[in-house]
């Protein structure tokens, strides 16, 4: 239900879980650091004469039907008299940083997803009774002071305030209270469920299988078809009975991931176009955390088991996948001859903080790595050019692509240099940083 201040509230009992979701927010920040901007529409985004693509736009600009991951040049159709940039990121990180303070002061129990979104749990205890709801009021008020909105999803698992929070936007507040999670959750349609893609929604549709509550009641074997493992714990949560915890946010190390391959990879045009791959779902995990590293690792698994690494810092902290990319190549080389075959890749990036620290601790697990030469340290430093030279470029690039994985997934959208390798994947994962989706 939504939200009426003037109902009175019945007694919460059991786990209390919100999810805050900062409302169109950059195109926010934008119009709080533009005050002429205020009430009118603007989209942040790329260009509409370069193929560029809309990242978000504020409600404004959505009123003429503009979305994110629309192409720039349809949006400027809808909405010829929005106001375009190309986006503050290290702005929106300074806003984001103020927003989790206040949740911060609420509960330490806070795990920030993205740049815009975090869980908290505020389940009532005998030394801290209030009620949910007051507290998830009390937040909309504080970060309206700040100048921005946010909606936010009440319930009793992270899985059910995370719908919630998409109810009623913006500046929604959606509460289920315990006992209506599965007369909520039955009738919504499988892809409003976290963890429900575009491929898994179709072959769930094409079994007859379109609502949460049809997925409660599904086959066990269709829903690991679906979801794998997984397949119980995707109806734990369409019934609104999963208790997965909030993760109090502790310092995040490094944000990576690795890929192992069906058959091994023997050329290198093969191991650069997958490391480009790996370093694309990074740096968009870095951007959606709102974090900048110093070091970028790389791991290798040859066919023999034995696993090597190499690492190297950079000048300045970065969560641009197309300026470190380069820099994961030439670690690679390092690591990896004509005739070597490789089994698994992974890269990480790393030291979020420290601005003036040598890096020399590895990044992988110690037992996992062979000493480097002279030779490889010595390549692994030499500087390394971006993909793309100009900084604004990437920025809209980057910008554009993440809308478009955001939206439609992954796969939706590659770079030439990526797409060798597809296909040959036996299974991927992030370690360190396990989103919640």
């Amino acid at each position: 239900m939504s939200d009426d201040a003037n109902i009175p509230l019945p007694p919460w009992e059991g786990p209390a879980i919100l999810l805050v979701d900062l409302d169109a927010f950059f195109a926010s920040v934008e119009q709080l650091d533009h005050p002429a901007w205020r009430g009118k529409p603007v989209i942040v985004g790329g260009n509409a004469d370069a193929h560029g693509v809309v990242s978000t736009c504020s409600y404004e600009a959505r009123a003429f039907g503009v979305r994110s991951a629309m192409a720039a040049s349809l949006a400027r159709q809808l909405c010829p008299d929005a106001i375009w940039t190309g986006g503050h990121f290290h702005r929106y990180r300074e806003v984001s940083a103020q927003i989790m303070g206040i949740l911060r002061d609420e509960t330490p129990a806070v795990q920030q997803v993205s740049i815009d979104e975090a869980f908290m749990d505020v389940t009532p205890t005998a030394v801290n009774p209030e009620h949910p709801v007051l507290i998830a009021r009390r937040i909309q008020e504080r970060v309206a002071a700040l100048g921005v909105t946010c909606s936010v999803g009440v319930g009793v698992s992270k899985s059910v305030a995370k719908i919630a929070s998409d109810m009623d936007k913006p500046r929604g507040l959606t509460v289920v209270f315990p006992g209506t999670e599965q007369s909520f959750l039955a009738p919504l349609p499988v892809r409003a469920m976290s963890g429900v893609g575009a491929a898994a929604e179709k072959l769930l549709v094409s079994h007859g299988v379109r609502t949460l509550g049809d997925m409660a009641t599904a086959d066990a074997g269709l829903l690991r078809r679906v979801f794998g493992k997984n397949g119980e714990m995707m109806r734990e949560r369409a019934l609104g009975r999963d208790r997965s915890p909030v993760a109090e946010d502790d310092e995040v190390k490094s944000v990576s991931n690795e890929v192992t391959f069906a058959e091994d990879l023997v050329e290198w045009g093969d191991i650069e176009a997958a490391l480009s791959t790996i370093c694309a779902k990074v740096g968009r995990r870095l951007r959606r955390k709102g974090l900048a590293g110093r070091t970028v690792a790389v791991k290798m698994r040859y066919a023999n088991r034995t696993t090597r690494s190499a690492q190297q810092s950079l000048e300045r902290p970065t969560d641009d996948d197309l300026a470190f990319a380069p820099v994961a190549h030439r670690l690679a080389k390092t690591l990896w001859g004509p005739g070597i075959e490789v089994r698994l890749l992974g890269v990480a990036v790393t030291h979020f903080e420290e601005e003036d620290a040598p890096v020399q601790e590895t990044l992988f697990a110690l037992d996992e790595m062979a000493a480097l030469t002279t030779d490889s340290d010595t390549t692994a430093n030499a500087p390394s050019e971006p993909l793309i030279a100009d900084e604004d470029k990437r920025r809209r690039l980057l910008s554009a692509t993440d809308a478009l994985r955001d939206k439609f997934g992954d796969d939706t959208v590659r770079f030439g240099f990526e797409l060798r390798n597809q296909g040959n994947t036996t299974g991927s994962s992030s370690k360190n940083l396990e989103d919640y989706k």
